[in-house]
C-alpha cells in the first residue's frame, strides 16, 4: 500500500496556537499513531492576523520596521519579503492587538502606520504587494495610510483634519498628487476575507464599529464622515467588494493607489506555494480556532477545502468548536471535523490545553483515515 501523503494546512486557533504551532502538533499526534506518515506543513492565513506569519513559514524573509501604532505611539511591525514580493498586514501596524486592554478609539485610530509599513515594503524593493486586511483598530477609510504615503487631507482652511475617521467629517479638499511615485509601478492586491461596502447597513462602521469601540452615536458620526469623504475622493469606488474591509482602508487602497481585490485565502494559497503541496497530498488536514457560518465565507478552511476538492483530495478539518452540521461541512468539501471541544467541554481549559488536546484529535485522524 503506498504511503499517505498529508497536508497540514491549518491557520491559528485565534488566542491559543499560532497556524505553526497547529501544524506542529498535528504532525506529532499524527506520527504517534502513524510513524511512516509523510507529513507536510503549510501554514495558512486569509490576509488578517497571522498572514506574516504563515508567508514566514513558507520561506519568505521576516522583516521589521518601527511605525505610528492605531494610537499614534510608534510600535514595531514585521513584513514579510521574498525577491521582490512582498507580505504587508495592516493589523502588524494598525490592529487591535495594538490597544490596551479596554482602551479603543473608534473615531481617531490611525492607519498611518500601514502607510509607513507600505512603504518600508517599497523601499526594500518590492514590486508586488499583498496587503492583508483584517483586525484593524481603526475606521478612517484608510486616510491615515494614504497620509503616510504623501496624500493631504486639508479642512475647510487649508490645514490638515485631525486623525481616524472622525475626522473626516471636516474634509474640504484631498490632494493625492504628492502619493509615492513608486506606488504605480507596483501591482497591490487587496487580500481580505470580507467584500463589505465602505458605508450603508453593511458598511465598515456599521458592521465592524462596535467591535472597535464604537458606540451607536460614534457608528453614525463615522458612517457620514466617510460618506462625505468618499463623496471627495470618489463615491463610485466606496461600493466595490473590499471597500469596507478593515474600516475601510480597502477603499483607500482601491480608490487612491490602484489596488485590486482578491479574497485573501485564495492569494496567500498563490503565494506560499499551495498548489505544488496539494499536488503531493493523498489528505489534507485544515482547520481553524472556530468553524462555524463565518468560516464558509472566504476564511482559511473553506479556501483550502474547495481547491482540495477541485484536486479531487479528501479533507479534514481540527478546530476549538464546531458550529457547522455535518451536512454543512460536506458542502464545503469537508469530509468530517475534529473539535477540542469533544475532547474537553470547558473552554478555557480546551483553550489552556489546546497542543495537547489537538495531538490526540490528530491521532484519532491518523486511525480514522491512515491506518
Amino acid at each position: 500500500m503506498e504511503t499517505a501523503r498529508v497536508l497540514v494546512a491549518a491557520d491559528k486557533f485565534k488566542g491559543s496556537l499560532t497556524a505553526v504551532q497547529v501544524a506542529e502538533r498535528v504532525t506529532a499526534g499524527l506520527r504517534r499513531v502513524a510513524p511512516g506518515v509523510r507529513v507536510e506543513t503549510l501554514p495558512v492565513a486569509d490576509g488578517g492576523d497571522g498572514t506574516v506569519a504563515a508567508a514566514v513559514a513558507a520561506g519568505f524573509e521576516r522583516r521589521e520596521a518601527r511605525v505610528t501604532g492605531p494610537l499614534g505611539d510608534p510600535v514595531t511591525a514585521a513584513y514579510a519579503l521574498r525577491d521582490s514580493t512582498a507580505v504587508v498586514e495592516m493589523a502588524e501596524a494598525s490592529g487591535l492587538q495594538h490597544l490596551p486592554d479596554g482602551v479603543f478609539a473608534p473615531l481617531t485610530a490611525t492607519t498611518y502606520g500601514s502607510g509607513e509599513l507600505l512603504r518600508a515594503a517599497l523601499e526594500a524593493g518590492a514590486t508586488t504587494i499583498v496587503f492583508g486586511v483584517g483586525g484593524s483598530a481603526t475606521t478612517d477609510g484608510g486616510a491615515g495610510m494614504l497620509a503616510a504615503l504623501g496624500a493631504r487631507f486639508l479642512d475647510g482652511d487649508g490645514k490638515p483634519v485631525g486623525p481616524g475617521g472622525g475626522g473626516l467629517a471636516e474634509l474640504a479638499e484631498a490632494d493625492l498628487s504628492g502619493l509615492d511615485p513608486r506606488l504605480a509601478d507596483v501591482d497591490l492586491i487587496l487580500a481580505s476575507d470580507v467584500d463589505n461596502p465602505l458605508t450603508g447597513p453593511k458598511g465598515a462602521p456599521e458592521v465592524y464599529g462596535r467591535q472597535k469601540g464604537a458606540s451607536e452615536e460614534d457608528i453614525a458620526v463615522l458612517d457620514a464622515a466617510l460618506t462625505h469623504y468618499a463623496s471627495v475622493l470618489g463615491p463610485e469606488t466606496a461600493a466595490l467588494p473590499g471597500a469596507g474591509a478593515a474600516g475601510g482602508i480597502g477603499y483607500g487602497a482601491l480608490v487612491a493607489l490602484g489596488a485590486r481585490f482578491r479574497p485573501g485565502i485564495e492569494v496567500m494559497l498563490d503565494v506560499l506555494g499551495f498548489a505544488p503541496a496539494l499536488a503531493r497530498a493523498t489528505l489534507v488536514i485544515t482547520g481553524e480556532g472556530s468553524l462555524d457560518e463565518q468560516t464558509l465565507h472566504g476564511k482559511a478552511p473553506a479556501g483550502v477545502a474547495a481547491a482540495a476538492r477541485e484536486a479531487g483530495i479528501e479533507v479534514v478539518a481540527v478546530c476549538g468548536r464546531l458550529a457547522l452540521s455535518q451536512e454543512a461541512l460536506s458542502g464545503a468539501g469537508i469530509a468530517r471535523a475534529y473539535a477540542l471541544a469533544e475532547l474537553e467541554p470547558d473552554p478555557a481549559v480546551s483553550m489552556a490545553q489546546a497542543g495537547p488536546l489537538l495531538e490526540r484529535a490528530a491521532e484519532s485522524i491518523a486511525r480514522d483515515f491512515l491506518s
